[in-house]
This record gives structure tokens, C-alpha cells and sequence, in this order.
């Protein structure tokens, strides 16, 4: 199971990364949830990008490029193994940031992933 990171988390069950983060707890995957408004999503609170969590293995991006700028130390000192880039959060920049620091940029879906066993 890969602890996984959930950057653009909320309580809004029309948007993709609350699918996403009640998939990845069904499938057995331990979450944080990250975002800029309080609440909570499967079971998990929605915490402000503070605390550094030194066991994440993926960072699900549910946030655009435009917001990105403002996380790329936050990512970089978490240290995660891989960052996935979901439909709409391709930045370029952040993913030759990655690359430069030994972190595996994946442009693709966590749903799509999650679903077809390629988590």
C-alpha cells in the first residue's frame, strides 16, 4: 500500500479528488488530505500544507499550475517517490523541478490508475 498525498483535497463529492481519496482508502491506501478549506474526506481531516509528512510515497496533484508555485517546497521536503499530475495539473516546471530532486513525475489519472490496478 503507498501512502499517498492528497494536494487540492474537499468536501465536495462532485469533484475528483474526493473521489479520489474515498478510492484510495477503499483500495487500502493510507491518505493525507491537504487543501486550503477546513472539513474532512473519508474519514480523514483536510489539513493546511504545514506539517511535513516524511512517509508519503505519491503526491496526487488535484490543483492547478497557477496554484502549484506555492507548494513546490512543501513537495520537494516531503520527499515523495512520485508525483502524479492529474488531467489539468501539468506544469512543466514543477515536473523538471522533480525530475532535478530524483522524483518520478506522472502525468495520468489516479482514478483511471486506481481502477485499472497501475497505482
Amino acid at each position: 500500500m503507498k501512502n499517498t498525498l492528497i494536494i487540492g483535497a474537499t468536501t465536495n463529492p462532485a469533484r475528483y479528488a474526493y473521489l479520489a481519496a474515498h478510492m484510495l482508502k477503499e483500495k487500502g491506501h493510507d491518505i493525507v488530505n491537504v487543501g486550503i478549506k477546513s472539513g474532512e474526506v473519508a474519514d480523514v481531516p483536510i489539513e493546511k500544507p504545514v506539517e511535513i509528512h516524511n512517509d508519503i510515497d505519491t503526491i496526487t496533484l488535484y490543483i492547478g499550475p497557477d496554484l502549484q508555485a506555492g507548494y513546490f517546497d512543501y513537495i520537494l521536503k516531503t520527499k515523495p517517490k512520485r508525483v502524479i499530475f492529474n488531467p489539468g495539473t501539468e506544469n512543466d516546471e514543477l515536473e523538471e523541478v522533480l525530475k532535478a530532486n530524483g522524483i518520478l513525475a506522472v502525468e495520468a489519472c489516479t482514478l483511471v490508475l486506481l481502477s485499472t490496478g497501475q497505482y
